[in-house]
């Protein structure tokens, strides 16, 4: 049997990883800038980490949500910690995209509306509804295009206030940074304006964290720049540094049912460890604070390169915008200084997602490495 070819794959295998570094079969060392999609935020194979997880294995690694697991209690406890969102309640799920269904869903059955409003170019995963919400009709098949989504510009408020007037929408779901979209961020005013128009008609309002939560932008939810309070947000990738957990927590505006929301591996007991050890390093190594003093390192050293055309993002969630696609960058990059990189549909965008142990030093080696390619380009 073969695998089914739906990935363009880069010629390196991966053998073992640590921080931020992969090492392949071959022995290279490869600076990892990328932390698969933002999955990895403690580094990889954090020591603690790994003996979390090793010591709930030993334990019990899974059973259904029929019986109690105090883990997830207290997985709810330290996200409302860390998160300052006492408040909210936690639903857990295994991905990104089932926090995405799962949100939607809610907001449907809050409203009793079927409607949503999305915002061009946004990415918000592949399964039913969460590809009917995101700006690719690639990869949006007929099944999925039974979903009735409009998708308007960002800071358009006079579109936005146009449809939500209708009152047949039961949400409006945005990116405070867009991901694959290539890390547009909406305007202050629009930010507040979602809020207002949304509690003003009826409809929710869902922020996409999956792969800006967690501490990634200098604040542990990226809409936490702004003063707002979600009905919904959403959040996986570095939520469990590799270990498949996502989850969403809920506005007390909304009332939970038995029945309404399930899901068989989601908050298992292995879940609910990996990602706790996340938060206990997150914590401990103040890794949070750490993103702010490195992001003013990185635009410095980036100023400092002429073909840069603009720096997008916050944080450790980072773009390097040129006036030229960067494809043939990313790979010389990849293969003649060992880096990893990410790129968007913004196909002029190199996206930087590293683990939040980056150190400047990593930095300093990644922009000498581009300098070298740009120069040569």
């Amino acid at each position: 049997m073969k695998l089914f070819d739906v990935y363009p794959l880069y010629e390196v295998t991966p053998v073992r990883a640590k921080d931020v570094y992969i090492y392949d079969n071959d022995g290279k060392k490869y600076l990892d800038l990328y932390g698969g999609h933002a999955v990895i935020s403690i580094g990889h194979s954090h020591p603690h980490y790994i003996k979390k997880i090793i010591n709930q294995l030993k334990q019990i690694s899974f059973y259904s949500n029929a019986i109690q697991n105090p883990l997830q209690n207290e997985l709810a406890n330290v996200i409302g910690e860390q998160s300052c969102l006492h408040d909210y309640k936690l639903f857990l799920c295994s991905t990104g995209a089932e926090a995405i269904e799962n949100a939607l869903k809610l907001a449907s059955f809050k409203t009793k509306r079927k409607k949503v409003i999305a915002f061009k170019n946004s990415f918000h995963g592949r399964t039913s509804a969460a590809v009917a919400v995101t700006d690719n009709i690639k990869i949006n098949a007929p099944l999925n295009q039974q979903q009735e989504v409009t998708f308007l510009n960002f800071n358009d408020e006079k579109a936005l206030q146009n449809e939500l007037a209708t009152k047949e929408y039961c949400a409006v779901i945005f990116e405070a940074i867009q991901g694959v979209g290539g890390l547009n961020e909406p305007s202050e005013d629009f930010i507040y304006a979602m809020e207002r128009l949304c509690k003003e008609y009826g409809s929710c309002l869902i922020s996409d964290e999956v792969q800006s939560g967690f501490s990634r932008t200098g604040t542990f939810f990226a809409f936490q720049k702004y003063n707002i309070n979600p009905h919904i947000i959403t959040m996986a990738k570095g939520m469990g540094n590799g270990f498949p957990v996502g989850g969403i927590l809920v506005h007390p505006d909304i009332k939970a049912k038995h029945g309404m929301l399930g899901t068989t591996f989601g908050g298992n007991h292995l879940a609910c460890s990996a990602s706790l050890a996340v938060l206990e390093v997150l914590k401990k190594e103040r890794l949070q604070e750490k993103t702010k003093s490195l992001e003013t390192y990185f635009r410095s050293k980036a100023n400092s390169l002429s073909k840069i055309k603009k720096i997008k993002g916050r944080g450790l969630m980072l773009g390097l915008e040129f006036d030229f696609k960067v494809s043939e960058i990313r790979k010389k990059l990849i293969y003649d200084h060992y880096i990893f990189t990410g790129g968007s549909s913004n196909e002029n965008l190199i996206r930087i997602l590293p683990p939040l142990t980056i150190k400047k030093k990593h930095m300093d080696y990644f922009f000498e490495a581009l300098e070298k390619v740009l120069t040569a380009f």
